[in-house]
């Protein structure tokens, strides 16, 4: 099984009013991690646009664990847990210094016809380009678990 995996430094921008790093940051480098995959597999945003479909997001749920402080190094996995015909989920794990876990989340993605915006299953081919990101061990989550931001 593959994943993508990447760091990033918290930055003076990243702090809220607690001193920690905001929660919307989170969400920012889930997308780092999104566009990272689709790179991976060949398919960056640039060109699945220019196709005329692009990637949605209809979910998203965070566990925060741990805070993490500015200048805090970050280490980022990403893996596909769930891959359907026009939908993904996508698992995400921070982690700090000395491999602590300081939060976990997944995405539920879809793909979508710019024009329509209605669901687009990949092709067989494109599909398969996503194979290796998949690794279903990890429990997929309800669909009527609340979205949870925060």
């Amino acid at each position: 099984m593959n994943k993508i995996f990447f760091e990033l430094e918290v930055y003076s921008f990243h702090i809220d009013f607690m001193g920690h790093v905001n929660n919307m940051v989170y969400i920012q480098w889930m997308e780092v991690g999104r566009t990272k995959l689709l790179e991976a597999v060949g398919m960056p945003m640039q060109e699945i646009s220019q196709k005329g479909f692009v990637p949605v997001l209809v979910q998203t749920n965070i566990a925060y664990k741990s805070p993490l402080f500015l200048g805090d190094r970050v280490r980022v996995e990403m893996w596909i847990s769930e891959l359907k015909n026009a939908s993904a989920i996508m698992q995400f794990r921070f982690y700090k210094e000395q491999e602590t876990l300081a939060a976990e989340g997944w995405q539920k993605g879809l793909f979508v016809d710019r024009d329509t915006m209605r669901p687009r299953r990949l092709y067989p081919e494109e599909r398969s380009l996503f194979l290796p990101y998949v690794h279903s061990t990890v429990e997929t989550p309800s669909t009527n678990l609340l979205t949870s931001v925060s």
